[in-house]
């Protein structure tokens, strides 16, 4: 039998894979851990035991109970988790209940990942602790700060762990106080992330106190809002995605009540662009379709 000419059988296989089903055509490659020496492992075929990575089902060539020292993970590879900014979403749009489901799930999967480079927990974990802290449990809230301290270590106490004692000051504190707590971690020196929580949650703060009778007083505080909500994409961009499209579709109420549509149409368009898939995107599509 004659084998067809490579441009027939390249032709005939992506004929072959446009006829698979899409949960199969499209499906992600699953997370792996890579070596220093190139070779890989998916995240499911491990589990941590002290500082080694212990193979728990066949996998690229090893078996059960073969185990390599933590030291010599390079980094992780693999599609960011799907379910990752959706919960991001929640957390930011005041449902954290409804975020925790999916960000302990990712909690548990990734675990093993936590101390390498590239890794989803840590992203997963600090998303996971706002929201604790927005439910008011202080001793989730510790507990999962504590794990991420341990996976930084060498930075100390991590920020986030800061972040989430702002978040649970007592209701005596004053607005005032916490407002301060929250723009202290918006330095240079602390990691982009922390500074966009921050930045945001202090907006949100500001936002949810009543506006002074005093119109003029009112216009500057509305003015520190807005500048706020602005920091998150302007000056913590890599902060994360999710966080700056909230930030945008914040912004951009302020704007299109002040007449300032065009300003608001383009943070919209960039927030639906930054958030696909979520429902800050829905939020924003709505808006900009109230607009037009």
């Amino acid at each position: 039998m004659t084998l067809p000419s490579r441009p027939i059988r390249s032709a005939l296989f992506l004929g072959a894979v446009a006829m698979l089903p899409l949960s199969l055509a499209n499906a992600a490659e699953p997370i792996r851990i890579v070596f220093q020496n190139g070779r890989s492992v998916p995240v499911s075929a491990v589990i941590l035991q002290n500082d080694n990575l212990v193979m728990q089902a066949i996998a690229d060539g090893f078996g059960p109970g073969q185990s390599f020292p933590l030291a010599s993970a390079d980094h992780v590879y693999g599609e960011r988790p799907p379910e990752l900014d959706p919960a991001i979403a929640l957390v930011l749009m005041k449902r954290p209940g409804d975020a925790l489901k999916p960000l302990e799930g990712l909690l548990a999967s990734q675990r093993v990942t936590a101390k390498i480079s590239g890794n989803f927990w840590l992203e997963a974990a600090r998303a996971a602790l706002v929201a604790y802290a927005l439910n008011g449990d202080a001793a989730k809230c510790a507990e999962i700060g504590k794990q991420i301290s341990d996976a930084t270590a060498t930075q100390g106490i991590d920020p986030f762990v800061v972040l989430g004692k702002a978040l649970l000051a007592p209701s005596s504190t004053s607005t005032s106080d916490r407002e301060v707590a929250f723009r202290d971690l918006t330095t240079d020196n602390l990691p982009a992330d922390v500074g966009a929580y921050a930045s945001l949650l202090r907006a949100e703060l500001l936002n949810a106190v009543k506006r002074n009778g005093d119109p003029a007083k009112a216009l500057q505080q509305e003015n520190e809002i807005l500048e706020a909500y602005l920091m998150v994409p302007c000056l913590f961009p890599s902060g994360g995605m999710v966080l700056n499209a909230v930030a945008e579709l914040k912004a951009a109420e302020i704007l299109a009540t002040r007449g300032r549509r065009e300003e608001a149409v383009a943070l919209l368009k960039s927030c639906i662009r930054n958030s696909s898939g979520t429902l800050v995107a829905v939020d924003a599509t709505k808006r900009l379709d109230s607009l037009k």
